[in-house]
């Protein structure tokens, strides 16, 4: 369908909204790693709007559905999720005059659902029973088929979702890294839509074709490596029960494994350095640190942090975790962190 021009107040309201997502930091973090000093570059994104990366994608996702008229004003937003894409579209939804629906398991942080309802949107919690995530995409679609004034994102499947971090995530990254002359050698990225990694290795491969683009896994849940849910984990965010229709393996390097249980010790060690962020970020930060580990120490390696802590203060990440042999945290030290100047990208078109 071809793209319109979006009508001048809408406009107004998409380039303000933009004013508020994107263009974050990228954090140069420092450690000591079996006594050697590294270096793993992080976007923060807990500075968008709702503090996550998933604004990018809602955001994006909105804006193209104005341009092709698959959305008007009015029209009902649903979407299933585990948790920060619906905090995203519940907030920019609302904030485009749009109620909104949210289908999720009902085993999400409790931070997760308090936030969507404070934005005023409905929450239908899902339990396993009942499907859990494929049960939440059925529910959803299901509302969709009984109302035609409905608007279904879906995410999992949606290409704009990987056109999202290609320009924007990606060309961030490479401006940021181009701007302290370095160019990126790998990028590593936890797989929930598998959005990020997409298209961020779609931009950085664009640029430099040799750059490695891992997809991240929980251990205790491979689900990208054996193709099915196996398992469960505490990384809330990635291995969403399958492999969404956007991944596409084969355009990608190695499956990158991370223990949950190491995730929420490096994910503490970070925030007692000042970096408040959640479990997921922790564990791409250790699977940037592994990948490291195979191109040598000086490689340019950079990820995600995704949110921040605040959405996890009823899960485990506030608890003790046990420490186990094979974790990679106990022989990581963290030395501090500079952050890299921001671009000047935006994406309103």
């Amino acid at each position: 369908m071809p793209e319109s021009a979006l009508d001048p107040a809408v406009r107004e309201r998409f380039l303000s909204l933009h004013r508020l997502i994107g263009n974050t930091p990228l954090l140069a973090v420092d450690v000591r790693v079996h006594g050697q000093i590294r270096r793993i570059h992080a976007k923060l994104e807990s500075m968008n709007l709702t503090g996550s990366v998933k604004d990018r994608m809602a955001l994006f996702v909105l804006e193209q559905a104005y341009r092709e008229a698959l959305i008007r004003p009015g029209d009902r937003i649903a979407e299933a999720t585990s948790g920060n894409t619906g905090i995203s579209f519940a907030a920019i939804g609302r904030a485009l005059g749009h109620p909104v629906t949210i289908f999720m398991p009902d085993w999400m942080s409790a931070e997760r659902m308090s936030l969507i309802a404070s934005f005023g949107a409905d929450i239908v919690p899902v339990s396993s029973a009942a499907g859990g995530f494929l049960g939440s995409i059925a529910q959803a679609d299901a509302l969709a088929a009984r109302d035609p004034h409905v608007f279904l994102p879906h995410q999992f499947s949606n290409d704009a979702n990987v056109q999202t971090h290609a320009e924007t995530t990606g060309q961030e990254i490479w401006v940021q890294l181009e701007g302290a002359g370095l160019t990126p050698d790998a990028f590593v990225a936890g797989v929930g839509t598998g959005g990020t990694v997409m298209g961020v290795g779609r931009f950085l491969r664009s640029c430099r074709p040799s750059a490695r683009i891992h997809p991240l896994e929980p251990a205790e849940s491979p689900t990208l490596s054996t193709g099915r849910k196996v398992g469960h984990h505490r990384i809330q965010g990635i291995s969403d029960e399958f492999v969404p229709p956007i991944v596409r393996l084969e355009e990608l390097d190695q499956v990158v494994a991370v223990h949950d249980g190491d995730a929420i010790l490096m994910a503490q060690a970070l925030a007692r350095h000042g970096l408040a962020v959640g479990i997921s970020s922790g564990a791409n930060f250790l699977g940037a640190l592994q990948v490291q580990d195979t191109l040598g120490p000086q490689a340019v390696v950079a990820t995600v942090f995704c949110d921040s802590n605040k959405k996890y203060l009823s899960t485990d990440l506030l608890g003790t975790e046990a420490v186990k042999d094979d974790y990679l945290t106990p022989h990581v030290e963290v030395l501090g962190y500079t952050a890299l100047s921001r671009t000047c990208i935006f994406c309103v078109r």
